[in-house]
């Protein structure tokens, strides 16, 4: 009994309290010599190369491979980070028309304080109701903080929009959380996809008949079961550095008929 618990704990602790060793995929630019065209130029006086923003992947591994080096530390005497700020003007750009009138620029820049350096670890392209473009992604941040001679890693994901526009494609929204470390695998069952699944479709809906073996790629989770409305659905969850499964679809057929995304909020009626 000790040894199974003992591999147990080692199996836990690894999972939720292991940073990530995943290696980053924002690793374009690898010289200064990039940024030389951009020294002292101010966001307006800049345009973004249509080479950059030519598909929606590229458009976003180039932007997080121009943040990678950028830095807004703030009270810090060690002398030139990276790129230090210039790297910020030109990451503007790659936001559409529409967003750069609701984020001014000084908005944008105070978005980064204390950020140090910026490593994309996951991005992935993801199933959007709207038919948009839609993205996942999770950073890995070295951050520091005022007043004390020291960095730490921090760990965000979030969701990125992304619209055409001439020269390119344009983030026209990105949303930003930062990972919990210690109270979601102390307290919380919400950061295990299964046990969503079977609290939110078993114990609230009482929806689940048979749920099926879990299936995992990567840090991609797809959890299968068969309904008591007689329909099959599956939903796709990634995983998170800190442990978390993050619900990214849902999809729903009846016989053979075509998998159809839907979007079911069973705590809307049992929370109310």
């Amino acid at each position: 009994m000790y040894l199974r618990n003992q591999m147990d704990i080692t199996a836990y602790h690894q999972k939720y309290f292991r940073p990530s060793c995943l290696p980053a995929l924002n690793l374009r630019f690898a010289t200064s010599e990039f940024f030389h065209p951009y020294y002292e130029k101010t966001h307006n006086q800049i345009i973004v190369p249509t080479e950059l923003t030519r598909t929606p992947e590229d458009t976003l591994i180039n932007y997080f491979s121009i943040l990678r080096e950028a830095e807004n530390v703030l009270g810090r005497s060690c002398g030139s980070i990276g790129h230090a700020r210039v790297p910020y003007p030109l990451a503007y750009n790659f936001l559409s028309e529409e967003y750069q009138k609701k984020l001014s620029y000084e908005e944008y820049l105070s978005s980064f304080a204390g950020i140090g350096h910026t490593s994309l670890l996951k991005l992935c392209r993801v199933p959007d109701l709207k038919q948009g473009i839609k993205f996942f992604y999770e950073i890995e941040t070295i951050e520091a903080f005022e007043g004390k001679e020291v960095e730490y890693f921090g760990y965000s994901y979030g969701f990125i929009q992304l619209v055409f526009e001439p020269g390119g494609y344009r983030i026209s929204d990105l949303q930003q959380f930062p990972e919990d470390f210690l109270c979601a695998p102390y307290h919380l069952w919400q950061h295990d996809g299964e046990a969503v699944v079977d609290v939110k479709y078993g114990y609230w809906c009482k929806l689940i008949q048979k749920r099926y073996p879990t299936t995992k790629s990567g840090y991609i989770k797809k959890i299968y079961f068969h309904g008591n409305d007689r329909a099959d659905y599956y939903f796709i969850f990634f995983t998170l550095t800190n442990g978390t499964d993050v619900e990214i679809a849902q999809f729903r057929r009846v016989g053979d008929e075509n998998w159809k995304q839907v979007n079911m909020k069973p705590e809307e009626e049992y929370l109310t």
